[in-house]
């Protein structure tokens, strides 16, 4: 009886680090989003100021910035899909 009372001490000892560790979670979480959202500001600002602007191939784009060759674009239905990603891709 008191060794099962040992446990379940030690055990809700330890779930009280895991709330804290929930905790910690959700406010960097909550940064990522804040950041992510004002990344997503800071797009549309420098899209509308380039709104007449030529493009060029990717691949003149690629050379002219010394970049190397670009991979596939994101696919919004990819995006939207809802599913988790492939953990092959992250």
């Amino acid at each position: 009886s008191s060794e099962i009372w040992q446990v379940l001490a030690a055990v809700k000892t330890e779930f009280g680090k895991f709330g804290a560790w929930l905790e910690k979670v959700q406010r960097q979480l909550k940064t990522a989003s804040t950041t992510i959202d004002e990344t997503g500001r800071r797009t549309r600002a420098m899209e509308r100021k380039l709104d007449g602007v030529e493009v060029l191939p990717e691949e003149e784009a690629a050379k002219l910035l010394e970049l190397p060759a670009a991979g596939p674009t994101p696919d919004d239905s990819e995006l939207d899909s809802g599913d988790e990603p492939d953990s092959d891709k992250l």
